[in-house]
């Protein structure tokens, strides 16, 4: 039998760099070699993706975030058409409309050949943070961007979304909603559970036996870092002392040690100890609303924590208010500072949030979301050039 080939194009493919790529990497380690043959064009990441056929192209940080690169097609445009030329691919998946992902995108145009993309990174929520010194810039640059999205996303054929909120905002920008699919995250149960509480492992960190808040992310400004100061500096005022332990690493990382001076940092992590942290903790802390869907509350959840975090991204999207967590207005501090202080002050409460988050991390499976997917590019590979313009 003929295998179908795959043409993947990434700006990064650096393993558990973060959510994005991570998503990827499940992708990447469930394709069945005896079905699908694919190459992998990339700026970021290792020499060799796994077995696979694979072309590291140029890339420079960006500036606004240094710990991000983005790929430069432009300077190997001749080694990837001639790569693609051997390859022959029968489908095109691109991860990100970026320079790379339009290179690829002009690709299929050209040779008639259908295109899926998965909605990583809500860029778009990037510039009230980047560009807050600016703001005569933010509107015009919204727009710009919500025109790119529009123009990218609608040549298409499928892209996958990961939370109805996500696609309604894509809808609003222009993309026609017949071609976006609800395609959720998948989490390993096994490896986020509830079993592993260790009240010791957060006396070893932190020195006491305090109730402990996690916020774990890339310290990174669009993580609305300015609101979880607000947060850190109210809790500081309460006569019951609490522990703040911030897990990650990031261009910001500095600012919010001086920022959260009594707080643990702990940097990057492996996942194997983060979720030993997790199931410790006492309230999952987490105000970004950049999220497209928003790993590390998923995560939270699957180990049995409460979660208090911003109504706004994708990650709203898990929360049923009072149910199973809390939302609270994004930039509050106040609304999250009484969240957190009912779940500390009510055990019941917080008994009934954890069972109700297991509930739903339960049903998430990335065997069943990876079927989907390889289902889709099986879909899109026999599909006639006609077929394609219609999709």
């Amino acid at each position: 039998m003929r295998k179908i080939k795959v043409a993947f194009f990434a700006d990064i493919l650096v393993e558990d760099f973060d959510g994005a790529v991570r998503t990827m990497y499940q992708l990447i380690k469930h394709i069945d070699t005896q079905k699908f043959q694919y190459l992998f064009i990339y700026g970021s990441g290792p020499d060799k993706i796994l077995d696979f056929e694979s072309l590291k192209i140029p890339a420079i940080p960006l500036p606004i975030n240094t710990n991000y690169a983005i790929a430069l097609p432009v300077l190997a445009h001749k080694t990837i058409n001639s790569r693609l030329q051997a390859f022959s691919p029968d489908v095109v998946h691109l991860a990100t409309p970026s320079f790379l992902g339009n290179f690829g995108l002009d690709y299929a145009t050209r040779n008639g050949l259908p295109v899926i993309s998965i909605y990583h990174t809500h860029f778009i929520s990037y510039v009230d943070y980047y560009f807050k010194h600016t703001p005569v810039l933010i509107n015009g640059l919204k727009h710009k961007i919500a025109k790119g999205h529009k123009s990218f996303y609608n040549r298409c054929n499928k892209v996958y979304v990961p939370s109805e909120s996500i696609k309604a905002e894509l809808c609003d920008m222009g993309i026609n909603p017949f071609k976006l699919k609800i395609w959720k995250r998948g989490i390993d149960t096994l490896l986020f559970s509830p079993y592993k509480r260790s009240k010791s492992i957060l006396e070893r960190l932190t020195g006491n036996r305090n109730p402990t808040i996690i916020f774990a992310s890339r310290l990174v400004w669009e993580k609305n870092l300015e609101t979880l100061f607000a947060i850190y500096d109210l809790m500081q005022k309460h006569t019951s002392p609490v522990n703040f332990l911030i897990i990650g690493d990031g261009i910001a990382k500095q600012a919010c040690k001086e920022r959260m001076p009594g707080a643990v940092f702990t940097g990057k992590i492996e996942h194997a100890y983060l979720s030993l942290l997790y199931a410790s903790a006492d309230v999952f802390l987490f105000p970004s609303v950049s999220e497209t869907y928003g790993n590390v509350v998923v995560e939270a959840m699957a180990s049995g924590l409460p979660c208090v975090i911003a109504d706004g991204g994708g990650s709203k999207d898990f929360i049923e208010q009072g149910v199973n967590g809390f939302k609270c207005s994004p930039y509050n501090a106040a609304d999250y500072v009484e969240k957190i202080r009912l779940i500390l002050n009510n055990k019941l409460l917080s008994i009934q949030l954890s069972a109700e988050g297991l509930k739903i991390t339960r049903q998430i499976s990335w065997e069943q979301l990876t079927q989907v997917y390889f289902e889709e590019i099986c879909s899109l590979a026999v599909k006639q050039p006609q077929e394609l313009v219609m999709a």
